[in-house]
């Protein structure tokens, strides 16, 4: 369900790129789109899921239904009513929220006017999906992780309807997409209710800020609001230095941070979101060895994962970019240029990331939340001091200045992982199970097999800006296809089988 909620992802990607490709509006766009993103990062499946599923999972396993009830009906009124005094005052205070998340627009007034009115239109989306995401987190911890990880594929089937159909009665077609994300919100709101109803677990809202479970959420939860948004906190400072930059650098960075986050939300998320619930019930049931056995096959699966599609990345950024997004006037040759650059930046780092999404559950599961507010201090500040270094220096020739933004995010992600994995290591909550060296030889020898191949036919079949849509399409599929086949081929030589792939608990 992941997968295909991040296949029309991309598919809408490419819609956006074709409708409004890298201008100012679309930098106005990404920047209203991502302000309610980032705080949903915080309310919705980020810092509140992270405190509030071990919570939920703890009631579940020692207590009655009835229990359970009562904790969803106090929290779903805890939340809500937080969400709609924020919601209110971003509305009220829109230009605001622009000057503090994009201060450089402040100086173009197309821009600053777009962003601020686009804030009003998309900021209500942040109360409907965090409820959402309370309604996914309550799923989840019953096991039902198919209609949590499909919902996001109706904010794609609302925005790609707004752009195709909505937006030629608009002057500006990048309003049409702001309208898109706030009936996005209503549709996977509701859509989640009936199965909340199948489980005897659709909130009746209680007001009752004293109920245990409510105060050790929130307990939970103000030192998560922090740790576990890092990233986002990252990539917001680089939305803000980049709104310094030159129209469409903003723009450059989405596209190639999109096209980073796929294998990161097609899998890493998903093993994570799947692992939480898991790792906090052997942690109540005090199971130590199942619970770093969970945890060496969460990252064991991932790194299958997460080192071919970076060096993948990495070797085909710039026809990637040109298959999916170059057409027409919208997106031009330097636009592409540009987002491959940032892109290679981004997929320097995507192991990184996506280990994040495995180590920081074993402190959540653990309610344990400051260990990694602690470490996600060291990356943030590390983020802002990098950014000063790789971005500043390169301004002189601006074309390069989006990119060390790029390099900064994914050089603090390899600090925040490492940390991370040392914490668990020093805490004794995991221990490495045997047949690491072993593992780490046959991921060498199959990843350097496939970069061989996808250096060579990657640069060599076709002339990838010249080439029709058709040539470009089947051409990167044969590119994807040899590349895999390699890489599957040298695994199963090298001894690894798909029952490797199964937990055995």
């Amino acid at each position: 369900m992941t997968f295909l909620s991040r296949i029309l992802g991309l598919i809408r990607d490419i819609v956006l790129a074709r409708l409004i490709g890298a201008s100012p509006l679309a930098d106005a766009f990404f920047v209203a789109f991502k302000i309610p993103n980032f705080l949903r990062r915080l309310f919705a499946e980020g810092a509140f899921s992270q405190a509030f599923v071990p919570v939920l999972s703890e009631y579940r396993q020692q207590g009655s239904h009835a229990a359970v009830k009562a904790l969803v009906d106090r929290v779903a009124a805890a939340l809500g009513s937080v969400l709609i005094l924020v919601t209110v005052l971003a509305v009220v205070g829109a230009p605001a929220l622009t000057t503090l998340f994009a201060p450089g627009f402040w100086n173009d007034e197309v821009r600053f006017a777009a962003t601020s009115e686009m804030i009003r239109i998309t900021f209500p989306y942040l109360l409907l999906i965090s409820l959402t995401g309370l309604a996914g987190g309550i799923l989840n911890s019953y096991d039902r992780f198919a209609i949590p990880a499909f919902t996001p594929v109706w904010l794609n089937v609302s925005l790609i309807t707004a752009a195709l159909v909505a937006a030629p009665w608009f002057e500006e077609p990048a309003f049409a997409l702001a309208w898109g994300v706030l009936v996005a919100g209503v549709i996977q709101l509701l859509f989640q209710l009936p199965f909340l109803r199948q489980l005897h677990l659709l909130p009746t809202p209680v007001m009752d800020w004293k109920h245990p479970g409510v105060r050790r959420i929130l307990k939970l939860m103000v030192p998560a609001l922090f740790g576990v948004s890092v990233s986002q906190i990252n990539l917001l400072l680089d939305t803000v230095i980049a709104s310094f930059l030159p129209a469409g650098s903003v723009s450059w960075l989405y596209y190639s941070d999109r096209l980073s986050e796929l294998p990161l939300g097609v899998f890493a998320v998903a093993l994570g979101t799947v692992i939480l619930p898991n790792l906090s019930r052997q942690h109540a049931a005090k199971s130590v060895e199942q619970f770093t056995r969970i945890m060496d096959w969460a990252l064991r699966l991932v790194l299958l994962i997460a080192i071919p599609a970076a060096i993948a990345l990495m070797i085909l950024a710039q026809p990637i970019l040109v298959t999916l997004f170059y057409y027409g006037d919208v997106m031009t040759q330097r636009d592409i240029a540009m987002a491959s650059y940032s892109l290679m930046a981004y997929s320097a780092g995507l192991v990184m990331f996506m280990l994040i999404k495995i180590l920081a559950p074993g402190y959540y599961a653990r309610q344990d939340m400051v260990t990694p507010v602690k470490i996600g201090v060291i990356a943030m500040v590390s983020n802002m001091a990098l950014n000063l270094l790789f971005a500043t220096p390169l301004h002189v020739y601006w074309q390069l200045g989006h990119v060390g933004l790029a390099a900064a995010t994914a050089a603090a992600a390899l600090i925040n992982a490492s940390l991370l994995w040392r914490g668990l290591r020093k805490k004794g909550v995991y221990t490495p199970q045997p047949g690491w060296g072993r593992f780490g030889v046959q991921m060498l020898s199959a990843n350097g097999a496939m970069a061989a191949v996808l250096f060579f036919w990657g640069r060599h079949l076709i002339d990838w800006a010249a080439a029709g849509w058709f040539d470009r399409v089947w051409a990167m599929a044969l590119v994807c296809a040899i590349g895999l086949g390699v890489y599957l081929l040298v695994l199963a030589v090298t001894g690894i089988r798909l029952r490797h792939l199964r937990y055995r608990g």
